[in-house]
């Protein structure tokens, strides 16, 4: 019987999420990696290489997926503010991706796939700017880097919800709440960076229904549902 390559290559990406996940790239071992997916260790280091490629590997996997899995679009305020929920929701239900990440970021020098990455970064900066133009480019940089460090935080985080919510609502609900604040919060950081230049000044006195009316992502939210991506 052939040897299934592909499929050893499956289990193998499938552990190592797990496995990377959970312990980071110092402390990942190939032994329970190979073990958890039935397979020789050898065929590591035979189809990936060395741990730190095998890490890269695993997680750039998981981004072919996730990249695309959150769109920023739509128009306004409320649309960058419904983007952090959505990402919000995604990554509630995928929280070894960004466990993942934060093991990048602390044990790595540079970027995974950086080049691809770079790239959907500057999409998503630009539909950021075509839902408020008002917005610089470095405003709406900024801007994405806040929703990460809020959507992922929460999930790399969770110790520090038990010194905060006292007594504490747990579950859906606990992440509903926290969902909520997070739109809001983007949604005024948003609003607040449109103040820094002058036509954005004189729209938001105007009311221009480009800006986005406030709260609107949150309401929107509300009444579609939480956890759709």
């Amino acid at each position: 019987m052939a040897w299934d390559t592909e499929r050893t290559k499956r289990l193998l990406i499938e552990a190592g999420v797990a496995e990377f996940s959970s312990f980071g790239l110092a402390g990942a071992r190939v032994d329970r990696i190979a073990e958890k997916a039935g397979v020789n260790k050898e065929r590591i280091y035979q189809y990936f290489g060395r741990k730190e490629a095998f890490f890269s590997a695993v997680l750039e996997h998981e981004l072919a997926t996730t990249l695309a899995a959150v769109e920023l679009s739509g128009h306004g305020v409320a649309a960058i503010a419904d983007y952090a929920g959505r990402r919000f929701d995604y990554q509630r239900e995928h929280p070894t991706f960004t466990r993942l990440l934060f093991w990048e970021g602390l044990e790595l020098e540079a970027p995974v796939a950086e080049a691809s990455r770079q790239k959907h970064a500057q999409a998503i900066v630009a539909s950021a700017r075509e839902a408020v133009p008002e917005l610089s480019e470095s405003d709406a940089q900024e801007l994405l880097i806040t929703v990460i460090t809020l959507v992922d935080g929460w999930v790399a985080l969770q110790t520090a919800d038990r010194l905060f919510s006292t007594p504490r609502p747990r579950g859906r609900d606990r992440d509903a709440r926290r969902r909520d604040f997070i739109v809001m919060t983007v949604e005024a950081a948003t609003r607040a960076a449109l103040t820094r230049t002058p036509s954005a000044r004189t729209q938001l006195a105007a009311g221009s229904p480009r800006m986005g009316d406030a709260g609107s992502a949150l309401r929107s939210t509300r009444a579609n549902g939480a956890g759709k991506v």
